[in-house]
């Protein structure tokens, strides 16, 4: 049986490549983790301050291609407004992008449907 394609949408295109249902679960746990901080941040810190210092983000997937994906909640304002950097290699090409938390999530999701 062959692997699914996943399919990252970008600010200015989109990549596709072979990619685990196992991996994208767990990409899919990473992410919901992340916003789970805010979101307990936000509660704690009250509507008019900014949350103290999250954790880092940083998920790497070793596979048919090598995936690291990296976010730092503490230079956003909300999981709305980040941005994950993400680089995708093999041994002919590396891509190294960006694109909003909230895109990469719902792509994610579509791929697990």
């Amino acid at each position: 049986m062959p692997t699914p394609t996943l399919t990252l949408n970008l600010s200015d295109g989109s990549v596709r490549f072979n990619f685990s249902i196992a991996a994208a679960e767990e990409l899919q746990a990473c992410l919901s983790a992340l916003k789970g901080q805010w979101q307990a941040a936000a509660v704690e810190a009250g509507p008019i301050s900014r949350p103290g210092q999250l954790k880092p983000m940083e998920y790497r997937h070793t596979g048919e291609v090598f995936l690291e994906i990296f976010c730092n909640p503490n230079i956003w304002t909300s999981a709305f407004a980040a941005r994950v950097l993400i680089t995708l290699r093999d041994d002919r090409i590396r891509l190294t992008t960006e694109t909003t938390l909230p895109q990469l999530y719902e792509d994610i999701c579509h791929y697990l449907e």
